[in-house]
């Protein structure tokens, strides 16, 4: 397995491998050719990553609000 988390390269969003937006987006053939995988949170954060809405919503709204 390649980490904990995966990530879009393009739009810094990290989230659960198995996040239901990624895998659309994977089936529609999008999404793969820019994907990044991270060992953990403190791996995706230090690389300038946020927290998925879709998968991650506790964590989105913390760094929502944290980024205001």
């Amino acid at each position: 397995m390649p980490g904990e988390l995966g990530g879009h390269s393009c739009s810094k969003v990290y989230g659960r491998l198995n996040c239901p937006a990624a895998l659309r987006a994977i089936a529609k053939g999008m999404y793969v050719k820019h994907r990044v995988f991270f060992a953990d949170e403190a791996t995706a954060i230090a690389a300038g990553y946020r927290p998925c809405g879709a998968c991650l919503p506790e964590k989105y709204q913390a760094w929502k609000r944290e980024h205001r």
